[in-house]
């Protein structure tokens, strides 16, 4: 079994030798992922009518859903960031080293500075911005409050360990005798 890769209007998805792709994930049209990144089971990221780029070291969790405005804005999603499951980022860019927690919502024009938080279950409004060093909950988000050392210290962490996890995917899959 292997991920549904399609190309929208002949331009297929670009995916780093090294990315994991789940056997279920579905990648559409205009997007690149990046060396060491890991799209999981179940998420969909369609580049059908503006473009989606992914850094390295991403991991895009369990049921996530990555869009784009047409014609309006693109995704992009930096480096070493962990977006949780469930998560929707619809024409926004989150900078390398955020976090985004499950279920939250980030919306067009959005921008998660390097070394901020979305919260779990947060809906982030069109055209806001998340700050170095803080976290946004809630619905509308807003500032909750200044993250704690502790918090900044998981995030590179958590990337790296689902690299690693998504490592060991790759290696059974590639020895696994799949319909």
């Amino acid at each position: 079994m292997s991920p549904l890769i399609l190309p929208w209007k002949g331009v297929l998805p670009t995916i780093a030798d090294d990315a994991f792709v789940a056997p279920n994930a579905t990648v559409i049209g205009d997007v690149v992922i990046g060396a060491g990144s890991s799209v999981w089971f179940g998420c969909v990221v369609r580049g059908d009518v503006h473009e989606i780029r992914i850094g390295e070291r991403t991991n895009i969790q369990d049921g996530t859903v990555v869009h784009v405005t047409g014609g309006k804005f693109g995704t992009y999603i930096g480096s070493d960031i962990t977006i949780g499951h469930g998560a929707i980022l619809h024409a926004c860019t989150l900078e390398d080293g955020c976090f985004i927690g499950m279920g939250a919502t980030v919306m067009d024009g959005v921008v998660v500075e390097s070394g901020a938080m979305v919260a779990a279950g947060a809906v982030v409004t069109p055209g806001k911005r998340v700050r170095t060093g803080e976290v946004w909950g809630g619905n509308p988000a807003k500032l909750m409050r200044p993250l704690k050392p502790e918090e900044t210290a998981f995030f590179p962490h958590s990337a790296a360990n689902y690299q690693m996890l998504a490592a060991g995917y790759r290696a059974d899959l590639a020895g696994a005798d799949l319909p």
